[in-house]
């Protein structure tokens, strides 16, 4: 019994041992315009604020798209510590507009998700064109909410496995058949 009871202590040290910190993604704290929000005349630029920091890389994107499908994001995405913006063009249509972000997470996983807004009073602008957008920066349609993560590596699974399974080849040799108990072949 005391080895059984030892070897379930061992595994459950190894368990324990092995486990790795979760590696959370970046999550958007607020947004300017905000999530829903109605404004009367269009911001001359997006502010995403997100709870860590986001890795600045080429990778990041932001799009509005306006009624109709039009582009409203100009200019390159800029990055300082955990706030992301993105120059816009005088909205024009009154109607609903949708941030979508695209941006490499902390951890080194890409985040991405919409924030809708609504313009209550026409602007004059106008769209840019499908090409000026990419030069940009800036995908063909926004992005969509869902994170393309899958979790932790399998890496640290199979590296897991590993540990374990050594871990019990030891303990099942070392406390195999005591002295004085094995039968006489003879």
């Amino acid at each position: 019994m005391r080895k059984t009871l030892f070897a379930l202590a061992i595994t459950g040290l190894a368990l324990l041992g092995t486990a790795t910190p979760a590696l959370a993604h970046n999550v958007l704290i607020s947004s300017d315009p905000g999530n829903g929000a109605s404004v009367a005349k269009g911001p001359a630029k997006v502010t995403l604020t997100f709870d860590q920091y986001v890795q600045d890389a080429d990778v990041n994107q932001i799009a509005v798209t306006g009624p109709g499908g039009g582009q409203w994001a100009e200019g390159p995405v800029t990055v300082t510590n955990n706030v992301l913006s993105a120059p816009l063009r005088p909205l024009g249509p009154a109607g609903k507009y949708t941030i979508g972000y695209r941006v490499l997470s902390a951890d080194g996983h890409p985040v991405s998700g919409e924030i809708p807004f609504t313009l209550t009073t026409a602007g004059t602008g106008t769209p840019a064109n499908i090409d000026a957008a990419k030069a940009a920066g800036a995908p063909a349609a926004a992005p969509s909410s869902d994170s393309s993560s899958t979790g932790v590596p399998i890496w640290v699974w199979i590296a897991g496995a590993v540990v374990l399974l050594a871990i019990g080849m030891t303990v099942a040799l070392r406390t195999g058949r005591e002295p004085g108990t094995e039968k006489d072949d003879r």
